[in-house]
């Protein structure tokens, strides 16, 4: 694979978006290579917690326009033949992110537009260099969002400044990202892998299957009543009771001490 690095270290399993001479904008073979990537990851027992990541100056510019470009000559209904298929090819990819029972951090510098936003909205937790920026950006080339963009964004933001991002498809500054809370924080450009890896390491030594159940439940609460709801959290403790990760945790406790997870 050459449009995807990974690399694991210890339980930190390490995905590196690689186009840098592109600003890492999408294409189908990269597509295909993140596919491939989190299916291995699927089989993969001892990765704890993902790390996402750029390489170059940006996170990722969006779709490869250059690779538009090469598309606009065609008759309009191959054309739109032709993007079904492109945009569709993603939605394996965005079911696989939105389920992951992993934590999952993103480490994001420069640009980080198009479907690089969607890409941050599936994951946990989003750590912004000070040099990065957000735009949705679809409206500057005259079509929509995609990638799974306008499901996530009106949950993450609210519906006004959803159509605000969206409509506008003005550069959103790392800091005024984490007030919408499409960022979790925004650190100096030199210390955002350090920051990342930090964090990576901290959730990648926790209780990775409560935080799987967690993540799962949050993200069903949208379609359950309250009741519904509840009967799932009482379920999902009870599992999680009968785990070697809770009774390390209660032990932990009781002794007055940090816990040592192993994710079982």
């Amino acid at each position: 694979m050459n449009t995807i690095l990974t690399r694991q270290e210890g339980a930190v399993y390490e995905i590196v978006l690689n186009r840098p001479q592109n600003l890492n904008a999408l294409n189908d073979e990269m597509m295909s290579d993140l596919a491939k990537v989190l299916l291995e990851l699927d089989q993969n027992s001892s990765a704890r917690c993902v790390l996402l990541k750029g390489a170059g100056q940006s996170f990722m510019a969006g779709g490869d326009v250059k690779l538009f470009h090469q598309q606009i000559q065609q008759p309009a209904g191959q054309r739109n033949e032709t993007f079904k298929q492109f945009v569709g090819l993603l939605h394996p990819v965005i079911d696989k992110m939105a389920h992951f029972p992993l934590p999952v951090v993103a480490a994001v510098q420069g640009a980080v537009a198009g479907f690089g936003v969607s890409l941050t909205m599936l994951c946990d937790f989003v750590i912004a260099a000070d040099d990065s920026f957000f735009t949705l950006a679809y409206i500057h080339l005259g079509t929509t969002p995609d990638g799974s963009s306008t499901w996530f964004l009106p949950r993450l933001v609210g519906l006004r400044r959803a159509k605000e991002i969206a409509l506008l498809g003005d550069r959103i500054p790392a800091a005024e990202a984490v007030k919408l809370g499409l960022a979790y924080k925004v650190v100096p450009r030199a210390d955002l892998d350090t920051e990342a890896t930090a964090l990576a390491v901290r959730l990648a030594a926790g209780p990775t299957h409560a935080y799987g159940n967690t993540k799962a439940l949050l993200h069903a609460s949208f379609s359950r009543d309250l009741m519904d709801q509840m009967d799932a959290e009482v379920t999902s403790f009870a599992e999680c009771a009968s785990r070697e990760d809770f009774t390390e945790g209660v032990t932990a406790f009781v002794e007055r001490r940090k816990p040592k997870f192993t994710g079982k």
